[in-house]
């Protein structure tokens, strides 16, 4: 195995890492965020008020991406079989 092989396979796993986690990161610093700017507004700093409405946008977001979240891992890991077949 090269250093490029390693290198490739590496930036890869960066991708797909970049690729799975960041709508999920995405969407519940959204939702904080917009939670945050509505408890700014009403002067309401329940900490209970922030923590459900993350929490449930981040379970929808993995009901809904699941899926692709899944085929990308899968996909990978068959590239990464193929590349271990071939040495």
């Amino acid at each position: 195995m090269t250093v490029q092989m390693v290198l490739d396979v590496m930036r890869d796993a960066y991708i797909k890492i970049m690729l799975v986690s960041g709508p999920i990161l995405i969407i519940a610093m959204v939702v904080g965020l917009l939670i945050s700017i509505i408890q700014a507004t009403t002067q309401l700093q329940e900490q209970t008020l922030s923590f459900v409405p993350k929490l449930l946008a981040v379970f929808l977001s993995l009901m809904i991406l699941g899926n692709f979240m899944l085929n990308t891992l899968l996909e990978f890991t068959k590239s990464l079989f193929k590349i271990i077949s071939t040495l």
